[in-house]
């Protein structure tokens, strides 16, 4: 696939202005808080408050990307092309949107003619031209996607309903988390003032906001207990040591979801293991890439979103796409520690991983999307085996770190190493057996652990201050539930065997 060399619509003046203004004074993004709330309150009698909950946030539309679970595969390049130009036009229509506010006061339609509308009609011929992807091959076009070009504005109640911690009753879709569970009944603490303007919060006016944080010690237990191991368990475990990402190999390309597209993820990832990934390398390229991980034959590369702390400082990709051009700032955090572990099933013996296997967990769009592939765990050292969240990240007491998790899919199809959405060729255990269903086979369990360390942040009246989030699309508004882990199976010397057989086996090995 040839470079995408179609420019970005630059960024409006006023979130740079916001942004400097913040780091100016330290705000930490209570001058965006200031600046929304000038342009639907005059006062702070209930009415006006109301009315400033009501505005539009975000733009919610539907992911095309996720309908296609079946691409020819002489139409993927271009198709791939397409869905990568439906997220830019996402991230374009919500930079219009955030930059004008006073419009959407002054007239009650400019959200829906100005902005959806417009949106809607790009969309539409994306739509036709990915149907014409698949017609030019000789494959019928998909009818799962009529409908899906029509967006929707949401506002920051309903954003925070669909991936915040005022959701109860979550569920990852089935998935086998370790036994874990999110607990989404915990904001009630955390949630704003009525007193506080209503609007997306964060420093660069896209969130995290105070009920995306809950006191980790105030959230009752909820880790369940993981499936009783049975005789023929996989009761080996393989550590890889790749590091932190200390050497701060980043990009905002996904060499899985947009092959091909420059700035495709929309936001920063930290790399380990392979150091020669980005938008335009192949297997061939990853067999070249050499890697950070202690054991050389570990070419696999293993990315996910950063983390930033928004004290009003910014970092070296302040005015780049898919850092502050995009709503991601902030001071990137390295983390103190970052385990990597392949562990068996509680089921059955394991398969070797395929060369080139493509796995993603999680999903970086849950605030429109809804929760059912999320798969974020946040916790705090000292916390782990007791609270784990999904829709909130934890405040943790002085001492303890903060921690984000992951338990990548561990069945395979036994045949593809990637699928059209990136999901359907893997799948979860059955969270009560561990068992595989659908003639999927038991893989290798990819774990990791990355812990942060970070000064708790501060709820008062309403607002957080030195709040932290990952790194997102624009219009996901840095939720928690938003986090993600991307995974390229790659190795040399046998070691895919060796994993699986040190697994089979019992052993724990590195």
């Amino acid at each position: 696939m040839g470079r995408n060399t179609r420019k970005r619509r630059s960024p409006l003046a006023v979130r740079a202005v916001a942004a400097s203004a913040a780091l100016a004074i330290g705000g930490g993004g209570l001058i965006w808080a200031n600046f929304y709330a000038s342009a639907h309150e005059t006062n702070s009698s209930p009415n006006t408050t109301k009315a400033a909950a009501a505005q539009v946030a975000t733009i919610s539309c539907p992911d095309v990307g996720q309908k296609l679970t079946s691409v020819p595969a002489n139409a993927k390049s271009n198709v791939d092309t397409e869905l990568a130009t439906l997220d830019k036009q996402i991230t374009e229509a919500y930079a219009r949107l955030a930059s004008s506010r006073q419009a959407q006061t002054n007239d009650a339609g400019f959200v829906q003619n100005a902005i959806l509308s417009p949106l809607k009609d790009k969309r539409t011929a994306v739509i036709g031209r990915i149907k014409i992807d698949f017609t030019r091959v000789g494959a019928a076009a998909p009818t799962t996607l009529d409908g899906l070009a029509a967006c929707t504005g949401t506002t920051a109640d309903q954003a925070q309903t669909t991936a915040g911690g005022q959701n109860n009753g979550q569920n990852n879709g089935g998935q086998n988390n370790g036994g874990q569970q999110n607990n989404g009944g915990a904001s009630a603490s955390a949630a704003p003032s009525a007193s506080a303007p209503a609007n997306i919060g964060g420093q660069a006016g896209n969130g995290p906001v105070a009920a995306d944080f809950v006191d980790i010690t105030k959230v009752a237990a909820n880790v369940q207990g993981k499936p009783q191991k049975g005789a023929n368990a996989s009761r080996g475990t393989f550590t890889t040591q790749c590091g932190v990402n200390a050497n701060k190999n980043h990009n905002t390309d996904n060499v899985i979801v947009a092959p091909g597209v420059t700035n495709g993820a929309h936001h920063l990832h930290d790399y380990v293991g392979n150091q020669k990934v980005n938008a335009f390398s192949s297997n061939q390229t990853f067999l070249q890439g050499g890697t950070s991980c202690q054991n050389k034959s570990d070419l696999s590369s293993y990315y996910w979103p950063v983390v930033r702390l928004q004290n009003g400082t910014q970092d070296f990709d302040q005015n780049a796409d898919g850092g502050g051009k995009e709503g991601n700032v902030g001071k990137i955090l390295t983390p103190v520690q970052a385990q990597i572990k392949y562990v068996g099933s509680p089921a059955s013996k394991v398969v070797a991983m395929p060369q080139f296997l493509r796995i993603i967990t999680g999903d970086a769009k849950t605030t429109t999307n809804g929760l059912a592939n999320a798969n974020a765990h946040w916790s705090c050292t000292g916390f782990e085996n007791k609270v784990q969240l999904t829709t909130q990240y934890p405040i943790c007491p002085q001492g303890s770190n903060v921690v984000r998790t992951f338990a990548f899919q561990s069945c395979w199809d036994g045949q593809n190493i990637d699928s059209a959405n990136h999901r359907t060729h893997v799948a979860f255990a059955d969270p009560a057996s561990g068992v595989c269903g659908n003639g999927f086979k038991a893989i290798p369990q990819l774990t990791m652990r990355l812990v942060y360390k970070i000064a708790p942040p501060v709820l008062q009246n309403g607002v957080v201050k030195n709040a932290y989030a990952v790194d997102g699309f624009p219009e996901q508004l840095h939720k928690s539930a938003t986090d993600h882990d991307d995974f390229i199976s790659v190795t040399t010397g046998g070691l895919a065997n060796k994993i699986a057989n040190c697994i089979n086996t019992g052993q724990q090995c590195r």
